[in-house]
């Protein structure tokens, strides 16, 4: 996995996180959250608009996850003060899970970022994601759940990643 890159993500290339948004989230969330929801969060996050005001209003990070030069996935991360980061989206092609390219990945984001705390929220029924938060060193810190519009909630659990 000597291919596998973090590549930052401008302006110009949102295209590429909205396309890998639809293919994974298609992929992944219709059983654990419904496709109805699926559809209103990939309008309401991915759109071009969306995306555009999360890199230049509210300073998301993207990184495209390259393997051997073709785009598999994607991390957004915002750095809520000083060394302390919210990992916002981490999503890789599900066709290549379970292949060690998201620890890889986050190996790779550790590096760029030096953080020494990062955050995140995960659906409390996505038990694969779950797992590898654990496996990579990430605990429990709460259950939560977030009112998001339309009659929708995300169920779920904050975790946390500490430098040791």
């Amino acid at each position: 996995m000597e291919d596998l890159k973090l590549i930052p993500v401008t302006e110009k290339d949102i295209s590429v996180v909205s396309d890998l948004a639809s293919t994974i989230w298609n992929q992944h969330y219709p059983s654990i959250i419904g496709q109805e929801q699926v559809d209103y969060m990939l309008n309401m996050m991915y759109s071009q608009r969306s995306l555009l005001e999360q890199i230049k209003i509210k300073g998301h990070l993207f990184f495209a996850i390259e393997l051997d030069e073709k785009n598999i996935g994607f991390i957004s991360v915002h750095e809520e003060k000083k060394g302390h980061w919210h990992l916002n989206k981490f999503y890789i092609d599900q066709n290549l899970s379970a292949k060690g390219i998201g620890s890889k990945s986050f190996q790779l984001l550790l590096q760029e970022l030096s953080p020494q705390m990062i955050t995140l929220t995960v659906n409390r029924k996505n038990h694969k994601s779950i797992n590898f938060y654990f496996k990579n060193g990430f605990r429990i810190e709460e259950v939560k759940d977030f009112d998001i519009g339309d009659g929708f909630l995300m169920k779920d659990f904050i975790m946390v990643w500490k430098k040791r």
